[in-house]
């Protein structure tokens, strides 16, 4: 069993280390503190995702769609100071980052319709985003 667990861990380093020499994302430079609030932010992002995905496993389609607006639709931009970070952010990057969050204000009026397929196929045009921004983008 040791034998296989090493492997197993030599076979991951290997592949961790190949991915990071052929990572072909364009690289994304902010300020160190405007960086941090980025991050900061797209964590914040992925608690909330948690948070609606709980929500609507319980049917809570409401609190759902509340946490969606507030958090991660358009009502969010001020909160998270977008318009700032925006001129840090190639073309692409911006478009990625405002279908997100459109994409969270139309899953919101989803769920508020109490629809829970209607919701989960908006809830997924969001992540798409976010997995097409990080396929596209890194930051520094």
């Amino acid at each position: 069993m040791l034998k296989l667990t090493s492997l197993c861990i030599f076979l991951l380093s290997i592949s961790v280390s190949a991915q990071a020499e052929t990572n072909t994302r364009q690289l994304v430079k902010f300020p160190e503190r405007m960086q941090q609030h980025m991050l900061a932010n797209m964590r914040q992002h992925l608690e909330s995702l948690n948070e609606i995905l709980f929500l609507m496993s319980n049917n809570n389609l409401d609190k759902a769609a509340d946490i969606a607006e507030q958090r991660l639709g358009m009502t969010s931009l001020t909160s998270h100071n977008a318009s700032h970070m925006a001129t840090f952010m190639p073309k692409g990057m911006q478009q990625a980052g405002t279908s997100m969050h459109k994409a969270a204000s139309r899953f919101a009026l989803r769920a508020q319709e109490g629809n829970s397929s209607a919701a989960y196929k908006a809830l997924g045009e969001v992540t798409s985003a976010c997995v097409a921004c990080h396929a596209g983008y890194r930051i520094r």
